[in-house]
């Protein structure tokens, strides 16, 4: 089958389209004929070399794919081959085939394609477990999401607004704040031209942000924990703005607040089971209804990864980037 590999790091031309095994799946797991691959910032830094898969998982990048499937390993119910389905992958989706633990598969939801579909998995996910199971966004509340316009901000605008939070955001362009709004978005902060702590304070009352979800790391602590409101709490998923800074933990204690670092790939297959369980009962029924939906900026084929992942470091784009098979 067919494949993108690394066969060293570097740029965008590091990923060579290649002919490569098929996966055999093992018990538990399902293989699926992937339709479409999302594309991920993890994925860039692997490709860099400074984010390895797993011990066991597949060297191919790719962490959710939309497609169908076509075998089932020893012991798996509930599905059957030929389901439309995506999936959260802890590696192998940038490929023709990959293989799957049968806990990560989601049914494709009824009104989006099969394509499309391949960008919900690691957003839904993330956002899901991380500004809900883990910060406990309530109605009412403030939440604030840097990079509004990715593909994991397009997400989080759109599900804080289903339970009735009041979301900002900060985007680097008008057309990108102008993308945040149309998802929902009620404060909009350009970080190019504003400092985005005084424009929540100034929105909210003073009363500040009671969940962050920053994508920034290093470079946004301080001003992170200035935002918060009392209890609150900042979950950080990301590191492109460093991965060392300094905390103010006097500031930290004055307000009772939190924070707090997760990552995805690397969980248990049983920790990720739950999720997407989770996502299952609580995100997919919006998006059935309409009320959450797949942003997708462009969809490549798989041979032009260079090309889809030079467009994810350029930073222009509004919501997810795909690679597509067919």
């Amino acid at each position: 089958m067919k494949a993108i590999t690394i066969p060293a790091p570097g740029g965008p031309e590091a990923l060579v389209l290649s002919d490569v095994d098929v996966p055999e799946p093992r018990a538990g797991e399902v293989l699926v004929r992937v339709a479409a691959a999302g594309v991920n910032r993890a994925d860039s830094m692997q490709r860099q070399g400074f984010y390895p898969p797993p011990p066991g998982e597949s060297e191919v990048p790719g962490l959710e794919v939309s497609g169908t499937v076509e075998a089932l390993g020893e012991g798996v119910e509930g599905w059957s081959v030929g389901d439309e389905v995506c999936a959260l992958l802890a590696g192998g989706g940038y490929a023709e085939l990959v293989r799957v633990p049968a806990g990560q598969l989601l049914p494709v939801p009824a009104g989006v394609s099969l394509v499309d579909a391949a960008a919900l998995p690691e957003v839904a996910c993330t956002v899901w477990s991380n500004v809900f199971l883990t910060a406990n966004l309530q109605p009412g509340e403030v939440f604030l999401v840097h990079g509004g316009s990715s593909g994991i901000g397009t997400m989080a605008i759109q599900l804080a607004k289903a339970v009735g939070a009041t979301v900002a955001v900060t985007a680097g362009s008008a057309e990108k704040l102008e993308a945040c709004r149309a998802l929902g978005a009620d404060v909009l902060v350009n970080y190019r031209e504003e400092d985005f702590v005084e424009r929540v304070r100034e929105a909210t009352d003073g009363h500040g942000a009671d969940v962050v979800l920053d994508n920034m790391g290093a470079k946004y602590l301080g001003r992170n924990v200035d935002v918060l409101a009392t209890n609150g709490r900042l979950v950080v998923i990301g590191m492109q703005g460093g991965r060392v800074g300094e905390l103010d933990l006097g500031a930290l204690l004055a307000k009772r607040g939190a924070v707090i670092a997760t990552s995805l790939r690397a969980r248990p297959a049983a920790e990720k089971a739950t999720i997407i369980a989770a996502v299952r009962e609580h995100v997919w029924p919006l998006v059935e209804d309409g009320v959450v939906r797949p942003v997708v900026h462009s969809r490549r084929p798989l041979a032009d990864a260079a090309g889809a992942h030079t467009e994810l470091e350029e930073s222009g784009h509004i919501g997810k980037i795909l690679l597509t098979t067919g």
